[in-house]
């Protein structure tokens, strides 16, 4: 059998990791392009090595010379930028990961579904800020775009040969954070640390602290508007402190169709790279007797309002998911640093998509990518704004 080519954007993160981890257990089957990664150039170097990539690829242009010292040797060539990682990505391939965090991944991902059979979409900021552009481009290229997220891989799965004009709901699940149990005077002080310690998952910082907010749950409500195309009162939110039960299909008939699976993103990860053949993969067997009982419940839209607002942001359309995100990422930036208190976050992403709905022709311009980019860094001055006024 010939070597698939494959890429991984955003290789030392926690999808990428995955996604080599995979891939090492059958070299033989893989020839791997490009990798690239941010700032942990030990982390790309060595993974590089070790896969025989033709290029690594660090996010920071001041790192080049430390990324080019690490690879000394070893054949595998080195690049640094944000251009440089979309270049990579045009480097043709059977199958690529888009898993680099945040709106940087839109662009490489969009440009590498011309030069690709199958996008694996890790990246969710895609189809938020620009799910019109990623569809239309595939459609003309011959791509496909496949669901990485767990929850819409299940919806993926769930829905293989169903028509979707039968289905009447998509339930996806939330385990509720690392503060799914705290009343809702204690959130406010809320540290760094206690949101960055998801119960479930094992996950990179600033998708647990969106965990915890239910800003990831609520961009993951608008991807799945985007991917699937049903209408945003179709799509439900149950919290799910078991992480079992990853997303529910239901149709006309009163049926439900659940995917069912252990918290590993392996397998989602898996599903994308060998689909559409189920291969066998490393995760753990469920025993449903000892697990005993699923429990859910809904979430408290009051107590955490991400999810109020994602459906605002389908309401309105147009660029406004691009505003949600790059004033979520910003809000998120301003917790991080300590500059604003957990539930400040939601105040700041309200106050930016406020601020940005006054400003004639933002929200309704044309989907671009330049546009998208426009509307995003004038978002995230917005945000900075909002996060000035309400520090403390």
């Amino acid at each position: 059998m010939a070597q698939r080519r494959v890429s991984i954007l955003g290789a030392t993160g926690s999808i990428g990791q995955n996604t080599l981890d995979l891939i090492r257990r059958a070299p033989a089957g893989y020839d791997v392009v490009a990798l690239t990664g941010a700032g942990n150039i030990a982390q790309l170097a060595a993974d590089a090595k070790a896969v025989g990539a033709q290029i690594a690829v660090t996010a920071h242009e001041d790192r080049l010379e430390d990324l080019r010292a690490a690879l000394q040797g070893s054949g595998v060539e080195a690049a640094a930028g944000a251009n440089a990682i979309t270049e990579a990505a045009c480097r043709p391939t059977d199958w690529i990961m888009s898993a680099i965090v945040g709106a940087a991944g839109l662009a490489p991902g969009l440009a590498a579904l011309s030069h690709t059979k199958t996008l694996a979409l890790a990246n969710k900021e895609s189809l938020v800020c620009a799910g019109a552009l990623m569809l239309e481009t595939a459609q003309r290229t011959g791509a496909r775009i496949l669901p990485v997220d767990s929850e819409h891989s299940a919806i993926f799965q769930a829905l293989a040969g169903e028509d979707i004009a039968t289905v009447e709901r998509i339930i996806i699940t939330a385990s509720g954070g690392a503060f799914r149990d705290w009343p809702l005077e204690a959130l406010k002080d809320a540290t760094l640390a206690q949101a960055s310690a998801h119960p479930n998952w094992d996950m990179g910082q600033r998708i647990t602290i969106d965990s915890a907010s239910l800003f990831n749950k609520a961009m993951e409500v608008i991807e799945t508007r985007e991917f699937f195309r049903v209408d945003p009162e179709q799509i439900e939110v149950l919290i799910h402190p078991q992480s079992l039960v990853h997303a529910l299909v239901g149709f006309v008939d009163g049926g439900l169709m659940a995917h069912v699976g252990p918290p590993d993103m392996r397998h989602a990860i898996g599903y994308a790279l060998h689909h559409p053949v189920r291969a066998p993969l490393p995760v753990e067997r469920l025993d449903l007797a000892a697990i005993g009982q699923l429990e859910f419940s809904a979430p408290d839209v009051a107590r955490l309002p991400a999810l109020r607002l994602a459906r605002e942001v389908m309401a309105t359309g147009g660029l406004s998911g691009a505003v949600f995100n790059a004033a979520k990422e910003t809000a998120l930036d301003g917790f991080i640093a300590g500059t604003i208190g957990f539930t400040r976050m939601a105040d700041v992403v309200e106050d930016t998509l406020t601020e940005m709905s006054r400003r004639s022709g933002l929200i309704d311009a044309t989907m671009s990518l330049d546009n998208v980019a426009q509307v995003d860094h004038q978002a995230r001055q917005a945000a900075k704004a909002a996060i000035e006024k309400r520090a403390g």
